[in-house]
């Protein structure tokens, strides 16, 4: 296994949702707070067993009494009637099948980054160090 390509384990459409989910929602973020931007996806090794994606925005950021329910089914951070309530929650539950976590921060005014770690295929060849 090359160094720059780590391999993870997991369900390939339950992933799908939650990168699909993670992207809209940081597009949707930075549409409301200044009709645009650019979503960045950082990935980075945590250890030898997993890998921590995250997902960052520079839109209006979540407040820290929201922050604490975002995972919440059917809480909305967004105006009634633009969202369901339901795509975090989940993203949460897909990443605990995973047996791992998701995590979200956040500044009123500073974006927000959600982070979601995968398990890591081990490494048999002794060149992923």
């Amino acid at each position: 296994m090359n160094r720059n390509n780590l391999a993870i384990k997991g369900n390939t459409q339950g992933l799908k949702h939650v990168f699909l989910n993670m992207t809209n929602n940081a597009a949707q973020a930075m549409m409301e707070a200044h009709a645009g931007g650019t979503p960045t996806i950082e990935t980075r090794k945590s250890n030898g067993e997993e890998m921590n994606i995250t997902f960052n925005d520079d839109g209006p950021g979540i407040s820290p009494e929201m922050l604490d329910r975002v995972f919440e089914p059917l809480f909305i951070t967004k105006d009634v009637g633009k969202g369901a309530g339901l795509g975090l929650s989940i993203c949460y539950g897909i990443t605990k099948n995973h047996g791992r976590e998701i995590s979200a921060k956040s500044g009123e005014g500073k974006g927000t980054a959600f982070t979601i770690e995968l398990p890591i295929i081990p490494d048999t060849t002794g060149t992923n160090n």
